[in-house]
């Protein structure tokens, strides 16, 4: 049997994996600043200064510390 629920998340397009530098942490949440110059919370165990990947408002690890190059199709 067909689960409705589950064909309907699968029209969405799947979350993005960003990247960012911690500036701040507060109570568990994250202020994440990115390249691009926005900024967003993030809820992880991390540090002020560290780069991490973020998806959908969650820490998921560290990034490596890579030059950022913006590049347009």
């Amino acid at each position: 049997m067909r689960n409705a629920y589950r064909e309907f998340l699968d029209l969405m397009p799947p979350r993005p994996l960003q990247v960012g530098e911690v500036t701040a942490v507060v109570a568990g949440v994250a202020t994440v600043a990115m390249p691009g110059g926005g900024v967003l919370q993030a809820r992880g165990d991390v540090q002020a200064g560290q780069r991490v990947f973020v998806r959908d408002g969650v820490i998921e690890g560290p990034a490596p510390s890579l030059p950022y190059v913006e590049g347009e199709a």
